[in-house]
């Protein structure tokens, strides 16, 4: 479920009872362009977007329970994709019903259904590809006969399960479930069938998982909506009062710095009817997670759980540093400086004086190492001139401060002016102006610029806890 199926609410799933779950679903495209992070203080694996946003945030509690579900209508992505976050994951499944436009309109979801020959070649291709289980889930197609054809393909795949969701793909909650297709598809494979879209018609309390699953012949019920309300829906015992739920959910929303947007979201979902009464108001206003748990009384357990995990994150930056000091490497000059733009003119910068003393010295040109730091995500850079490494002590916030910290302590070592304003007087940095003024009358400024960006390019080097699994 978008914005349902995260973190917290998968963890309290678990606690509940769930014998899996499954994540929300994850655009092929997007995570792609994320990035693995193993984060110390929260205890945690995150995929991380280049905005920093977290895409998806998993942690060793759940890893043999957690299905990743992807959205995607492309083999060659999904591969990637699965291999990027297998071996964090118990399975990997495509969805395969979302009717929602978002996932439509890209060839996702249902609009799947409509195309077995893609279907079969992405299911395919992840089955060969990785060693973790494939499954997906479908919607029924306007035949029972179809829709039993189209399982059987999917079988043939080497799936290891089917869920189905009981209703066509213009249907909607208040729809009746169909049963009987679930039942007929369950009796025509020999893989195992998942119930699901039984909350409306058939699911209120536990005892009710066992009726839907009798009606559909199924191997196992997917439950959504009606644990979206409330999680304690696979509790044996019967669920929990919603308030015990709620605050079970927040210690989770804490612990794991869960947006508060979407924190906000899920309890919106668990209190529905109570949205309107004065603390589902104060709810809809709250604009952190502090915010959120002082509304349910929890304010003491967010400030006693945020001090820990600054704590925690102030006693990692201390072993990093400790560990960084024991294996300094002696033959790299460190100086501890850092790059502040607002200090030098606009055209100017320490990266670019570096690059114009080596060509003028007749240096190859120089050469940066950039490496993060897992628990932070900070950065540190090295570079090579001549022969000797130099680097900044200080870590910094992106990859180009970094860089420019670490020319600035070769420059300063070396004597070499840097660009500052109040430099501007120096050979090299008028040497610049004219040579920039020049091209400018040339009409070469553009080329000369784009080929000294290209020789520029930073070596980056990611720590080996910061990877990506393959």
């Amino acid at each position: 479920m978008v914005r349902v199926g995260t973190l917290p609410m998968r963890l309290l799933a678990l606690d509940y009872g769930a014998d899996i779950v499954y994540c929300e679903e994850l655009i092929d495209l997007k995570m792609l362009q994320c990035k693995r992070v193993v984060n110390e203080v929260l205890g945690t694996v995150d995929f991380v977007a280049p905005n920093d946003r977290v895409v998806f945030r998993t942690c060793a509690k759940e890893k043999d329970s957690v299905v990743f579900q992807m959205g995607t209508a492309d083999a060659e992505r999904a591969l990637t994709v699965a291999q990027l976050v297998e071996n964090d994951v118990a399975a990997i499944d495509v969805n395969m019903g979302c009717p929602k436009e978002y996932s439509t309109k890209a060839g996702m979801g249902a609009a799947l259904l409509s195309d077995p020959d893609k279907i079969e070649s992405i299911l395919s291709t992840l089955v060969k590809g990785i060693c973790k289980p494939v499954t997906c889930k479908i919607r029924i197609l306007p035949s029972k006969e179809e829709t039993i054809s189209l399982a059987k393909t999917i079988e043939k795949t080497g799936v290891a399960a089917i869920a189905v969701h009981g209703r066509k793909k213009e249907e909607r909650p208040q729809h009746p479930v169909h049963c009987d297709v679930i039942k007929a598809i369950s009796e025509a494979v020999s893989v195992p069938v998942i119930a699901n879209g039984g909350s409306h018609d058939f699911i209120k309390e536990y005892s009710d998982l066992e009726a839907f699953q009798q009606a559909t012949a199924a191997s196992s019920v997917m439950v959504a909506r009606a644990a979206m309300w409330n999680p304690s829906i696979f509790r044996k015992e019967g669920p929990q009062p919603l308030n015990n739920v709620i605050q079970e959910y927040i210690k989770y929303a804490v612990r794991y710095d869960n947006h508060y947007t979407n924190t906000k979201y899920c309890l919106c979902q668990m209190l529905r009817e109570q949205l309107e009464n004065a603390q589902g108001k104060k709810l809809h206003a709250a604009q952190s997670l502090e915010e959120i748990c002082e509304i349910f009384e929890m304010g003491s357990f967010y400030k006693e759980t945020s001090a820990l995990l600054e704590a925690r994150k102030a006693s990692l930056e201390t072993k990093d540093q400790g560990e960084d000091d024991q294996l300094e490497d002696v033959d790299v000059i460190t100086m501890a400086v850092k790059f502040d733009k607002r200090e030098y003119p606009l055209q100017i910068t320490p990266k670019m004086c570096l690059l114009e003393w080596c060509r003028k010295e007749k240096h190859p040109q120089p050469v940066y190492e950039t490496i993060e730091r897992p628990g932070d995500r900070l950065f540190r850079s090295v570079v090579t001139v001549a022969e000797q490494k130099y680097r900044s002590s200080f870590w910094e916030k992106s990859k180009k401060l970094a860089e420019q910290a670490a020319a600035i302590a070769c420059l300063r070592t070396l004597g070499v002016p840097e660009g500052k304003r109040s430099e501007e007087a120096s050979p090299l940095v008028n040497k610049r102006k004219r040579h920039d003024q020049e091209l400018l009358h040339n009409g070469e400024h553009r080329e000369e610029l784009l080929a000294e960006a290209a020789c520029k390019k930073p070596h980056f080097i990611p720590r080996a806890s910061d990877s990506s699994v393959s």
